[in-house]
């Protein structure tokens, strides 16, 4: 569940992060890419109960906030949206991962701060993994990023499955999804 950052914006579809996960898994679990370019944290949570009624997912992955923050929503009502998400996946069954982003200063950096840190505190309070930075390591290198210095290229794309791969993996594990480590050797078992 998501916005452009997950919905392949200015790029094929099958070359975002999400449709590279789905060919990780190999067949081994479903995935639904419900994500929109656009998509705002009310939009999000709008849509999810039927989401979650349609599809009964075992884990929820909660890529929202960017639209938000760009557009200077108050981080209160961004984090009292992503909380309703949470528990309504969670009130579903499923296992929420929380997928951070972070904005630019142009709102200055105390709003900039307070929109950040919706993602730990939800994260802590809901005991949820979470993946601080979505666009870790790609954010600031150009090669990386499309013209519009928001969305990243199709090259871009593996790094940002990796980023999310580490907190996604015991996820997978716990709901008895065996998945293979970057390297492509068996995941160790307990």
């Amino acid at each position: 569940m998501g916005d452009s950052l997950s919905a392949a914006y200015g790029i094929e579809r099958h070359e975002g992060w999400v449709s590279l996960l789905e060919e990780r898994l190999d067949g081994k679990a479903h995935v639904v890419n419900a994500s929109i370019s656009g998509e705002t944290s009310s939009g999000g949570a709008n849509r999810l109960p039927e989401l979650l009624g349609q599809h009964e997912p075992d884990i929820v992955l909660l890529e929202l906030g960017g639209n938000d923050g760009l557009r200077g929503l108050p981080p209160g009502q961004f984090e009292a949206n992503l909380a309703g998400m949470i528990e309504q996946s969670q009130a579903a069954g499923a296992e929420v991962l929380l997928l951070g982003i972070d904005i630019p200063p142009n709102y200055g950096q105390a709003y900039r701060d307070a929109f950040t840190g919706v993602f730990f505190r939800l994260a802590e309070e809901y005991e949820l993994p979470l993946v601080p930075f979505l666009l870790e390591g790609v954010a600031l290198e150009d090669d990386l990023m499309q013209p519009d210095g928001i969305h990243p290229t199709a090259s871009a794309q593996p790094i940002l499955l990796d980023t999310v791969w580490p907190e996604l993996e015991p996820l997978l594990e716990e709901n008895g999804v065996g998945v293979t480590t970057l390297s492509g050797a068996p995941a160790d078992q307990d």
